[in-house]
């Protein structure tokens, strides 16, 4: 093999720009590290170490007999769904073929100033299929239905143009949550007869920090203490200026009001909120061309897991069995040419063990003073721990999975 294009510097530079990139795809320090050594040994450098934090990436050389740091600071932007599949695909492909560092700069750059791929109005309206769907899932109830889309809508509006403030953006869990918990207290409850408690959470998970609480227990387990503290502090304060949105809905609003009694709709109304999220996703987060069959399955999938472990043991522990199918499940699918990166069926799918596994409600419910809100909490804890294992052991039968195909195909 010849050696690479670009010197250490260039090398160094192009895994500053892939790590944050990663990291703003809510990817695991763990997997950034060992995905960078991978791309390093790709271009004949492992002497390039690399170290990733939650808020910065540290690449350090040896220049001239001397250790020599340099420091990438994370940009902090979420990612779409598309942004995050296209720099797994480009990573995919460098490690395969290397590329010129500068052209992979370049590329990181483009993914990260890409346009979504649909309109405002259409994101909008993803966010109200995805809490429709959520709400599908969570508390399927004819009479709720026309709250989880109005609520979805409006949280969308909300979402979409206030984040574009950055001043505003740093309170709009607080303002989004006082305003759905008012709207649910004082109008939707009486309006639908069910739980407010029950109608606040779907068009409120978008900014619930489920994700970041469940990467930083993969952390912590995997001995990444820093970076899976400092995670953990910032899922918890997200939860705390939500639970602060909440109250303060309650104090202005009054007193939670009673809920009626309501029908559930069919075994069925699950399955359809699954259809409806992977809408959501395709054009609230823009999903790459051609994966929302993709999504279907890996949701399908992961439900079934979570639903099926659910009937057997407690349902805050099923999340490990969603997790444990999904991670291998997603690796598997890759190999199909029309099949969209791991990332964006891990991501979408992991969504999907939230409502079911982990119990957002706690949040709601240590708001409102509910009399077992103490237990719930407990029960979030534990749903993301549950959560969290079964991507580290699915994880590591996907890798296991990966030896042994590549054992049978180099003797075969």
């Amino acid at each position: 093999m010849t050696a690479e294009p670009g010197t250490d510097d260039d090398v160094a530079q192009m895994l500053g720009a892939l790590g944050p990139a990663m990291l703003d795809a809510n990817q695991s320090t763990s997997d950034v590290d060992e995905t960078l050594a991978q791309v390093a040994r790709a271009y004949q450098r492992p002497h390039l170490e690399t170290l990733a934090l939650p808020t910065m990436i540290l690449v350090q050389a040896e220049v001239d007999g001397r250790a020599s740091a340099s420091v990438f600071p994370v940009k902090g932007s979420r990612l779409r769904l598309d942004q995050a599949g296209a720099i797994q695909g480009l990573i995919d492909d460098i490690i395969e073929h290397p590329q010129d560092p500068d052209q992979v700069i370049a590329e990181v750059a483009r993914v990260r100033t890409a346009p979504p791929r649909f309109h405002s109005l259409w994101a909008i309206i993803g966010h109200a299929l995805l809490t429709l769907g959520f709400g599908l899932v969570l508390n399927p109830t004819l009479t709720a239905l026309p709250a989880y889309l109005g609520l979805g809508a409006l949280v969308g509006v909300i979402v979409v143009f206030g984040s574009r403030l950055a001043t505003l953006a740093l309170v709009l869990p607080v303002i989004t949550s006082f305003v759905v918990t008012v709207l649910c207290i004082t109008f939707l409850a009486r309006a639908t007869g069910g739980d407010a408690l029950l109608l606040i959470a779907p068009p409120l998970l978008s900014f619930l920090p489920g994700m970041a609480l469940t990467i930083a227990a993969v952390e912590l387990t995997s001995g990444q203490i820093i970076a899976g503290a400092s995670r953990f502090v910032y899922g918890v304060a997200q939860l705390a200026l939500l639970a602060f949105g909440v109250t303060a809905g309650i104090v202005v609003a009054g007193t939670l009001p009673h809920a009626g009694h309501t029908t559930a709709l069919g075994w069925w109304a699950p399955w359809l909120g699954i259809l409806l999220v992977a809408g959501g996703f395709l054009l609230y987060s823009s999903a790459p061309r051609g994966s929302l069959g993709w999504i279907v399955l890996a949701l399908a999938v992961a439900y079934a897991a979570q639903a099926t472990a659910s009937l057997l043991i407690d349902p805050w522990l099923s999340g490990f069995f969603g997790a444990i199918v999904l991670v291998p499940f997603a690796r598997i699918i890759q190999l199909f040419r029309s099949a969209p990166p791991t990332i964006v069926t891990t991501t979408c799918g992991f969504w999907i063990l939230v409502p079911g596994a982990l119990g957002f409600m706690g949040v709601t419910q240590a708001a409102a003073g509910a009399a077992d809100a103490g237990q719930s909490l407990i029960e979030v804890v534990g749903s993301v721990l549950a959560i969290a294992i079964g991507m580290l052991v699915g994880s590591g039968v996907s890798r296991d999975l990966i030896a042994v195909r590549r054992a049978w195909t180099s003797t075969s």
